[in-house]
């Protein structure tokens, strides 16, 4: 198995500077991830930089909280893609589908699969660690009928992350034709495997390099 194609490798947090950036383009480069992910004022670097490169340019829509409205996580995603994106991790109004509120939550990842369609991968952020198993079952269903190409667990920026338990629902709400991405505490090549052991077939991390060279040492990425 190549981990690292199942592997984006990231950088999000509110501090990073150009240089972390360009420190994940060349780490990504030499070992061949899926995708970099990175916030989207990054986006127009990442494309520049990995051009000619396998590595994915993949950003974060509404992140990390899904509150924006969709009119803005539409004009989110176009801009990305016109900067080179092409695969987008969307958050869900986590609050719309607490309420039950199913059609806004479909409306919503669906006007971004539309705008991002033919041009993006669309990965939808359910932010597991705030939802029941219901909730979570209800959301993959929308994301799945609105078209999603990847249900995904975690922004990394809330009260937990992935667990293999919830890869497992995901996976079996989803079925075989939709992704499930991975993230949020993935910090090793054991919880690498343990989630895609439970049906993971993508993996969000920041200690990537880490979990592809099966180091242990110093890893404390929290995302």
């Amino acid at each position: 198995m190549n981990i690292a194609k199942l592997i984006d490798h990231t950088v999000l947090k509110p501090d990073t500077t150009k240089a972390d950036v360009i420190k994940v383009l060349e780490e990504a480069k030499k070992y061949n991830f899926a995708s970099v992910c990175i916030n989207p004022t990054w986006v127009k670097l990442a494309a520049e930089e990995l051009a000619g490169h396998d590595v994915d340019v993949c950003t974060v829509i509404g992140f990390p909280l899904g509150a924006n409205t969709t009119e803005t996580k539409v004009f989110e995603t176009k801009d990305v893609i016109a900067k080179g994106a092409t695969e987008v991790d969307m958050v869900i109004n986590v609050g719309a589908l607490k309420d039950g509120d199913n059609e806004f939550v479909k409306n919503d990842i669906r006007e971004v699969v539309q705008a991002a369609k033919g041009k993006a991968l669309v990965k939808v952020i359910i932010e597991t660690c705030l939802l029941t198993d219901e909730e979570k079952v209800r959301a993959c269903e929308l994301s799945v009928k609105a078209g999603a190409d990847f249900v995904k667990t975690s922004t990394g920026f809330s009260t937990g992350g992935a667990t293999a338990e919830d890869i497992a629902l995901m996976r079996k709400t989803v079925g075989a034709n939709v992704g499930v991405k991975a993230s949020g505490g993935v910090r090793t090549r054991e919880d690498a495997e343990k989630m895609i052991e439970a049906g993971a077939s993508r993996i969000g991390a920041s200690a990537s390099v880490a979990i592809v060279l099966n180091d242990t040492n110093g890893v404390s990425d929290n995302y």
